[in-house]
């Protein structure tokens, strides 16, 4: 059972039956797992094949980085937008709908041939990122008993770690050896297949066609969903801080060799895996012990960062611990908004991986302007945790106004 308790006015959208799927669980799974490892991987693989395509275009690494600015503007963007607009619509049809979007913008980022148009396809594919992911999850806890949606939700986003340590370095890989294009290609055709997997495998829910736009946003006005949602956008911005500039640490301060350096990546992938699932069978037991264990975990480990630069060994350590705790805050807090969210579900479940990419952009705002101070890349691992202790303590303050909230008068 989880500490969390939605108060009793709050509307709950989840039936306390488990939906069948069509044709069994485990297949349901699979393909909400899949459709996410293809989403991340979209998402994560521009940043390893970023030579690559600023060489094939003819721009520098700078202006060639504005094409990950634009997936992060249309993530921002269209959670909420896209989930606004359908409102009225069945989860299974937005799905369908989502999968559409995401291959067309594939498509046109593969076919544009400037520049400013690929960034306009890379926009349009962060359209239907968030909706993407949050839809996922709230169809997997459709699907299991309500004692069991952390390990549901723990098991669909674990396919966004899964494409850090997989999806990016196999699309890097594609990049150098046939292009950038093809990466993208191969990205869309697997998402045609998630497409094909989800109109087969996923229950048909029914449509709320009373449901409005309105009534999708003013449910969203409740000070805990808002709380949850500012603990994403700051907690876990301290993990972007350090694994932004983790390359230039360990050439720079580590000195590792250049192939030891994919070793890293890789154990940081891992230590994504491990922290989703971890935190997912945490929040079956207590949801608040997982967020606070998470966030006061990272901030340790940032803490350690400085201290283990010059020891590759030790900060193999870290970097696996770092990633371990900070994951695990995903599924506590993407399972706490389905506690609070009312009949704000969808847009709730959408925005909070809008605050993962607010987080993102934050985190690594803060280890640039660290380092253009001339501070050392010691100080990444201090910001980081002082943003995992801010995310901590607005989730300790969400807390202490639900204890209020339940006193009686």
């Amino acid at each position: 059972m989880t500490t969390d308790t939605a108060p009793a006015t709050a509307p709950t959208e989840f039936a306390p039956v488990p939906v069948p799927p069509p044709h069994g669980r485990a297949a349901a799974f699979l393909v909400l797992t899949f459709g996410t490892f293809v989403v991340g991987t979209g998402e994560f693989a521009i940043m390893g094949m970023l030579p690559e395509f600023a060489a094939s275009l003819n721009l520098s690494t700078a202006d060639a980085g504005y094409a990950i600015t634009a997936y992060a503007l249309g993530v921002v963007i269209g959670a909420p937008l896209i989930t606004i607009l359908g409102a009225r619509l069945s989860r299974r049809e937005l799905l369908l709908l989502l999968y559409v979007l995401f291959c067309g913008g594939n498509l046109l980022s593969i076919v544009m041939p400037t520049a400013g148009l690929i960034e306009i396809g890379r926009f349009i594919t962060g359209l239907p990122h968030g909706a993407l992911f949050g839809i996922s999850a709230l169809v997997a806890a459709s699907m299991v008993d309500h004692s069991r949606r952390g390990w549901a939700v723990g098991r669909v986003l674990s396919g966004i770690a899964i494409a850090t340590l997989v999806g990016a370095p196999f699309s890097t890989f594609a990049a150098d050896h046939f292009g950038w294009r093809v990466s993208y290609l191969i990205i869309g055709l697997c998402g045609l297949i998630t497409f094909a997997g989800v109109w087969r495998y996923i229950p048909a829910d029914k449509p709320n066609r009373q449901n409005s736009p309105l009534k999708e946003v003013t449910a969203l006005f409740n000070a805990q969903v808002l709380l949850t949602l500012l603990t994403a956008a700051i907690g876990f911005g301290g993990m972007f801080t350090i694994y932004t500039y983790l390359t230039s640490v360990l050439q720079n301060v580590t000195h590792v060799p250049e192939w030891e350096i994919m070793t890293f990546m890789i154990v940081w992938g891992a230590g994504m895996l491990a922290g989703a699932n971890v935190g997912a069978w945490l929040v079956d037991r207590n949801l608040s012990l997982a967020a606070i264990l998470a966030l006061s975990g990272s901030a340790i480990g940032m803490l350690v960062f400085p201290f283990v630069l010059h020891n590759p060994a030790l900060l193999m350590i870290d970097v696996f611990l770092i990633p371990t705790f900070v994951n695990a805050l995903g599924p506590a807090l993407q399972t706490r908004l389905m506690d609070f969210a009312g009949d704000a579900q969808t847009l709730a479940a959408s925005l909070n991986h809008s605050a993962f990419n607010v987080a993102n952009a934050m985190g690594a705002s803060l280890g640039s302007a660290l380092l253009a101070a001339q501070y050392s890349y010691g100080s990444l691992g201090i910001g980081a945790a002082l943003l995992s202790v801010g995310g901590l303590v607005v989730y300790l303050l969400a807390l202490a106004l639900l204890k209020r909230s339940l006193v009686p008068a």
